[in-house]
């Protein structure tokens, strides 16, 4: 339940065009403090997840570990990404709230 709401939070956040994917532009995104949220996928590797973690604890983003990558990727109609960045201080919001256990839709 908790995972419907936050792929629909990407779903909707993705046509918003508020969403960065794949490594290559959350990186630059990070380096320039443009996010406000970090998810990386489950089954991403051990060095991409740990690479993003350490990356968003220095910029001051919050990071989360959340979702397989073909999930997340379908969510936000892509393929294969394994890495996504929130640009919206409010959606981000809305998605953190859901993953430590608030409920903002429903």
């Amino acid at each position: 339940m908790i995972n419907n709401k936050v792929y629909g939070l990407l779903g909707l956040t993705a046509k918003a065009g508020k969403i960065a994917f794949g490594t290559d532009s959350c990186e630059d995104l990070i380096a320039k403090k443009k996010l406000k949220l970090v998810i990386v996928a489950e089954d991403s590797s051990e060095r991409t997840i740990n690479n993003f973690k350490q990356k968003c604890e220095q910029s001051n983003i919050d990071f989360y570990i959340f979702g397989k990558k073909d999930d997340i990727s379908k969510s936000i109609g892509k393929v294969n990404k394994t890495v996504i960045g929130i640009k919206d201080k409010n959606l981000a919001g809305a998605i953190k709230k859901i993953l430590n256990g608030g409920d903002v839709i429903g």
